[in-house]
């Protein structure tokens, strides 16, 4: 098993584990760009997962002082990163699905959530209010995400009108559950 590592969050100066944090490196022409699969060569550079904090990176211009040189930041950096976030998740939904870890439709769910094997759950942002609130008072203790809407989990499932998604306990639901969470926490945080 891979052992955590740490790292230094150059906004706040706070030593993180870096799965807590966003890697970015430097490009030959200097140009910073996300590194969040950590393939790509260079120093890493690593903001904390929050959409706050790396406005703040690109504001006082930290990537530059970090490396002690100029670089260029995509003027949508932020929004860059927001996106590779939600497509990783979305991605991330169609594995589970293809694996048949996951089930949707209220229905379904509500079951699912009755018997205890459900692992999290995920609901269009755009749910209504009757529906979220049932399965949320039988979901108990379980995390519930609302980070895409209808037509995205429609696309990403190729369904009609998903609102409700129970993700069934296993090692695939724990990496959805890291990259939403990893989401959630940019977007909110």
């Amino acid at each position: 098993m891979k052992e955590d590592k740490t790292r230094k969050d150059i906004v706040s100066g706070n030593v993180m584990n870096d799965n807590d944090l966003l890697r970015f490196t430097v490009t030959p022409d200097n140009v910073v760009i996300p590194d969040f699969k950590k393939r790509l060569p260079g120093k890493g550079i690593y903001v904390a997962c929050s959409m706050s904090s790396l406005k703040i990176a690109i504001e006082k211009n930290l990537f530059a002082k970090t490396l002690k040189k100029n670089v260029k930041l995509p003027p949508d950096l932020a929004e860059m990163v927001e996106n590779l976030l939600r497509k990783k998740g979305l991605e991330d939904i169609c594995l589970a699905k293809k694996a048949g870890d996951l089930l949707t439709g209220f229905e379904k769910v509500a079951e699912a959530l009755k018997k205890g094997k459900v692992a999290f759950l995920l609901e269009a942002k755009d749910a209504g209010e009757d529906g979220h609130e049932k399965l949320v008072s039988w979901a108990k203790n379980l995390e519930v995400f609302m980070l895409y809407g209808v037509e995205e989990l429609d696309k990403a499932l190729d369904r009609v009108n998903t609102v409700h998604v129970a993700f069934l306990k296993n090692d695939m639901a724990k990496m959805v559950y890291n990259d939403l969470k990893k989401l959630d926490e940019f977007l909110n945080s």
